[in-house]
């Protein structure tokens, strides 16, 4: 004898199904949540400036600058 299934409760059920898919095939996507975005961000952040305060001349924007050619006289 074959099992009797109610046709609306397995048609909620596909859709779900699809729709749990969907959302991980999202995820997966476009990449971290929320909380490891922002850890990301902050960890940049802190090594942007550990890097920034470790330079010779705070003022300057690239590391290191050129030495300045002398002039014989």
């Amino acid at each position: 004898m074959a099992k009797i299934v109610n046709l609306r409760t397995r048609r909620k059920q596909n859709v779900r199904d699809e729709s749990r898919k969907a959302g991980q095939a999202n995820a997966a996507k476009h990449g971290l949540s929320k909380a490891e975005r922002n850890l990301s961000a902050a960890l940049n952040d802190k090594q942007t400036r550990n890097l920034d305060g470790h330079r010779r001349d705070p003022g300057s924007s690239s590391p290191v600058s050129p030495p300045e050619p002398k002039d014989p006289v």
